[in-house]
């Protein structure tokens, strides 16, 4: 396959809840371009897009694939569509969130049967988010219980009333065999290999497709005075006049239409190729967002210009589609394939890459060289010798490159992809080798599974490997990958709780160490104020040392040593047998011998000084707590109240959130928060969003002491 030129290409995220379809359709669209051969089934794990053998043990998409097919449209021209089939799975929307990063367009695929579940609004919001285009295509038509106008009712409630139907099914379930055409007013029927011809429209659509194509009509023209005074004066526009208007308004997202598919069936497929090609805007018309290093404001590629947003640490500029620029590509993924090794899809934002090119990168400073590029059909490698602007498509063995990141021409300077905010951990768990070879080779391998997947993040706790996810499934299935791909095996669990322990009122000590061994002894003694750091908070973390002596009583070498023995005796835990934190402890005096004094001396005198304080005064447990906010529909506002309060938390704020939903804050124990995702899925039926960050620590009530330390 030849690379396509800039304006030829286009790249459609195929978005929506799981379940929808999208997979299926992928396979639809690819078979009837003779992309593939033969168009597989999910339940026969024969696809090309959900070819991991995670993702066909369990029938459903786990990451981002790719599928590439050449069509030529109705006007003869050729274009190449690149479909990111991503994920529906809430536990895997950071594939998505990717897929919509490099878009042209967003198909949004919504079943007939299910209507618009919780996932369609995630990824409706996320592509309204990123100003990404959009077309719904109803699917799922064949299937029993299908209801179209249902379903286009609930698109309509949730998301506005510029969502146009410009095809109708004639006919559903096992009856979907044709589609009217809005713009054009005519049946368009299909046979049993997915290809149609026209008639006319039955006599009992008639009536309903007129009306929605007086309705798209109206609206259309509406925005152009000139085809105002025309339709006004009873001139119909053409429909090829209608596509190309709406092709615009499709662009600015002023207008979705909303279409219909099988990809059972392959009933309105071949249509729905037409109008994605037409539809979805050229790389030209959308300029790609890039944050330059602020140091220097000369980092900026040519071509571009100030968009005036701060990206966070640099400057945002958009970057034009131009295969003349300088190269300038985005690595969006990098997945670990076990012959290849690294493969790494990428997205020309300008310029013209091929093969043997020297890039650097611009985000870690690697100097890269392209050993071949090709595109992906699945997990299979097409040949393409060289990328245009606007193309998509993957390389090898780009070690120094790991997702978000950007490659380019120039020696020095920095630059990163404008990206979509990170999507927060809400589920963990911790990672046991199985055997001292697993240990050995586990670090390794989980930071490239992190480097992989952005969303999932690697964290310790004391002598724990900790995994943090967006759920119970991702966790399970990067266990898997762990094993399978880098052969490395572990048994997860709980995550420990990071319990700390902190004095409960300031007292004084002494720390002395006097020992003789008949040549140089040790000897040290010093007078401690030992008490909480906070009045009536906690940072669980925070130490202050303060050094009040006068007259050299503690000589000034052996101070430092004075402050490390208050560190070792706080990291060594209090009486509880947690680390202690939030601790002032002041020196005001001491002794020391001219001969047997020493750093180590004074380090263990302080030491037992600071433990002899905490014996004395007697400890406070902290327990960790985060702020957690849940933003969900209003009926379901009561119940998730009544579940944090169960959880000990405290509710600090409910507000209106700009879509109508409530937006509720509380600080919740960690403790409490293990499987909150989970449990908070199930209680709202998955309509809720979740954050967790942690917001400190307080102190443990009695009934939540463990027994013993973890």
């Amino acid at each position: 396959m030849e690379a396509a030129s800039t304006g030829r290409h286009r790249t459609v995220a195929v978005v929506g809840a799981s379940g929808a379809g999208k997979t299926t359709l992928t396979e639809a669209l690819l078979h009837r371009a003779g992309a593939i051969p033969r168009a597989g089934r999910v339940e026969d794990g024969s696809t090309v897009t959900d070819h991991e053998p995670e993702e066909i043990a369990r029938g459903i998409s786990l990451g981002l694939a790719l599928g590439t097919l050449t069509w030529t449209c109705p006007d003869g021209a050729v274009r190449t569509l690149t479909l990111a089939d991503a994920p529906g799975h809430p536990d895997f929307a950071g594939a998505m969130d990717t897929a919509l990063s490099v878009a042209d367009l967003a198909l949004v695929v919504v079943s007939a049967v299910d209507g618009v579940p919780p996932g369609t609004r995630t990824a409706w919001s996320t592509a309204e988010a990123l100003g990404v285009p959009r077309v719904v295509v109803v699917t799922q038509e064949d299937r029993a219980r299908a209801d179209f106008r249902r379903v286009l009712a609930e698109l309509r409630e949730a998301f506005g009333e510029h969502l146009w139907p410009i095809e109708l099914p004639l006919g559903e379930e096992q009856s979907f065999r044709a589609i009217a055409d809005v713009l054009g007013e005519h049946a368009l029927v299909y046979d049993d290999q997915g290809r149609h011809h026209e008639e006319d429209l039955p006599p009992g659509a008639v009536d309903e497709e007129h009306r929605m194509h007086v309705d798209v009509t109206e609206e259309l023209v509406s925005h152009d005075d000139e085809q105002l005074d025309a339709y006004l004066s009873g001139r119909e526009p053409a429909a090829a006049v209608l596509e190309r208007d709406l092709a615009r308004e499709v662009a600015t997202g002023e207008a979705v239409p909303v279409v219909v598919a099988s990809g059972v069936t392959a009933t309105g497929v071949d249509r729905l190729t037409d109008l994605l090609c037409e539809l979805a805007p050229a790389p030209t018309e959308r300029d790609s967002r890039i944050v330059v290093g602020s140091a220097a404001r000369d980092d900026a590629p040519a071509g571009t210009y100030d968009t005036g947003d701060d990206g966070g640490a640099g400057r945002t500029v958009a970057v034009a589609a131009d295969p003349s620029g300088e190269p300038l590509v985005h690595i969006f993924r990098t997945v670990v394939d076990p012959f290849v090794g690294q493969v790494s899809m990428l997205k020309v934002l300008s310029g013209v890459v091929r093969t043997s090119d020297r890039l650097r990168n611009a985000t870690t400073g690697a100097d890269e060289r392209i050993h071949g590029l090709f595109r992906l059909q699945g997990k299979e490698h097409i040949p393409a010798g060289e990328l245009a602007a606007g193309d998509v498509g993957a390389a090898a063995k780009l070690g120094g490159s790991p997702s978000g990141t950007l490659l380019w021409s120039r020696t020095s300077g920095q630059a990163r992809p404008f990206l979509p905010p990170p999507r927060q951990p809400v589920y963990a768990a911790s990672l046991v080798p199985a055997s001292q070879s697993d240990d050995e080779r586990m670090p390794a391998a989980l930071a490239r599974l992190v480097a992989e997947d952005p969303t999932l993040v690697l964290d310790r706790m004391g002598e724990a490997t900790v995994l943090r996810g967006l759920g119970d499934t991702h966790l399970d299935v990067a266990v898997e990958r762990l094993a399978r791909v880098f052969g490395v095996h572990v048994e997860t669990g709980p995550v420990p709780v990071a319990y700390r322990e902190t004095i409960a009122r300031s007292t004084q000590a002494e720390g002395k160490v006097k020992k003789q061994s008949g040549g140089h002894g040790q000897f040290a003694v010093v007078q401690l104020r030992v008490g909480p750091l906070l009045d009536g908070g906690f940072e669980a973390g925070g130490f202050e040392f303060v050094d009040s002596v006068v007259g050299g009583a503690v000589p000034r070498q052996y101070i430092s040593a004075v402050e490390k023995g208050a560190r070792d005796a706080m990291a060594a835990g209090g009486p509880q047998g947690y680390p202690v934190v939030d601790l002032r402890v002041e020196v005001y005096d001491g002794k020391s011998h001219s001969v047997d004094s020493s750093d180590m001396a004074f380090r263990v005198a302080t030491a037992a000084g600071v433990k002899a304080a905490l014996a004395e005064a007697g400890t406070v447990l902290l327990e960790p707590v985060a702020t957690v906010t849940v933003t969900v529909p209003p009926d379901h506002q009561g119940a998730v109240l009544t579940d944090l309060s169960g959880r000990r938390g405290r509710v600090s704020a409910t507000e209106l959130a700009d879509d109508g939903r409530a937006r509720l804050v509380a600080t919740v124990p960690e403790a409490e928060l293990g499987r909150y995702v989970l449990d908070l899925r199930s209680l709202t039926g998955g309509r809720a969003e979740l954050t967790i960050r942690p917001a400190g620590y307080d102190r443990a009530p009695d009934r939540s002491r463990p027994r013993t330390p973890s």
